[in-house]
């Protein structure tokens, strides 16, 4: 829709007497920018202003197959006709009736016999005001369309510094970015599966791959350690969540501000015996339980330069040991039930090697 409006005013005037019919459509297009479309009968009105965008409606009281007020009702049916202004033609006397058609929706009225000059102001009037509602929503409807790509813009930097932290992690970390893929869709679906709805589980699909950002605070000789770790060496890794979170709380980012969280607990176990704090159950947020299943399950399931991949029955297998202790065993079983999903992941997210045949848990 243009403006100023580059079409006339399309008034639907309708009245089953044909004097007044013609009487008033002359009128209508005597108003500067408005052109009347005439109808003797209610129903074939009805439909044309159901079907097409009218500016004003004047339809008289008494007709045939429906009444004045019926007809205003079934236009205000509609929600999209709900500002539509409508004038009822009344004679003077109608008091009730006038009553009865404010409460059904009508505009304004004009009375019998109708008076030229009245006429003709009250529906310039009307007119006016009714480009300027048109104008009014045009302009909302332009600002809500940029305030859209604003937050798309904004949306997508905020995505691609993500991936860029997260791929600063992953450079010091022999993971690999299709790893970073996997574990951060199966928290999506995870998420969807517990019933935690799109929006959680969107902001966790672009939150999760800052879970191990805090290794970027980790020295190699340790990080990139082939053996074991020792005891003393593990105690300085297990300080990677706490740095994660310190590298990203405090933003005015909702996803920034998630990410934090995950880093912080995803290796807290269900039974209190993981780190940094120890936290068990229900202590631990949400967002953490789900990525310790989700980030596990893909390490376990991928070949790492220090290790194969596990078969898939050996993975499910330590995931079921592990409900109630390391996991969450609602986010084990969400993990389960959207086996055909998680597989569909691993076919899009492939590591170089060749991918295992598929294996589906018992459920």
């Amino acid at each position: 829709m243009n403006f100023p409006l580059d079409r006339p005013m399309q008034v639907a005037v309708v009245d089953d007497t044909q004097l007044n019919l013609t009487l008033i459509g002359k009128l209508v297009d005597r108003t500067p920018n408005a052109r009347a479309h005439n109808f003797e009968r209610p129903t074939p009105a009805l439909e044309w202003c159901l079907a097409n965008a009218p500016d004003l409606i004047i339809v008289d009281y008494m007709m045939p197959e429906m009444n004045g007020l019926e007809f205003i009702r079934r236009i205000r049916a509609h929600r999209d006709r709900d500002d539509l202004p409508i004038l009822m033609v009344t004679a003077s006397h109608e008091r009730d009736v006038r009553y009865a058609a404010l409460d059904c929706g009508a505009s304004d009225f004009l009375t019998k016999p109708i008076d030229a000059r009245e006429f003709e102001a009250r529906v310039r009037n009307m007119l006016k005001l009714r480009e300027a509602h048109l104008a009014g929503k045009h302009r909302a409807e332009t600002l809500a369309a940029a305030v859209r790509r604003a937050t798309a813009d904004i949306l997508d930097r905020e995505r691609e510094t993500i991936t860029r932290l997260s791929r600063a992690a992953e450079f010091r970390d022999p993971e690999t970015g299709a790893h970073i893929q996997r574990m951060s869709h199966y928290s999506a679906l995870i998420a969807r599966r517990l019933g935690l709805g799109d929006a959680f589980a969107d902001a966790l699909l672009m939150a999760a791959p800052m879970h191990d950002v805090g290794k970027l605070g980790i020295p190699d000789t340790i990080l990139l350690k082939p053996g074991r770790l020792t005891a003393e060496e593990f105690i300085v890794m297990k300080r990677h969540p706490q740095i994660g979170h310190d590298i990203l709380k405090g933003s005015s980012s909702s996803i920034l501000r998630l990410g934090a969280t995950i880093a912080l607990t995803h290796h807290e176990k269900f039974d209190g015996s993981g780190y940094p704090h120890g936290l068990a159950g229900e202590a631990i947020p949400m967002e953490g339980r789900i990525v310790a299943v989700a980030d596990v399950f893909d390490a376990l399931t991928s070949a790492r330069p220090y290790k194969p991949a596990w078969p898939m029955s050996r993975a499910i297998a330590l995931l079921r040991e592990g409900r109630g202790t390391h996991f969450d065993p609602a986010c084990v079983d969400a993990l389960f039930h959207a086996w055909d999903q998680v597989l569909g992941v691993q076919m899009r997210y492939q590591d170089e090697h060749a991918p295992e045949a598929p294996f589906a848990p018992a459920r």
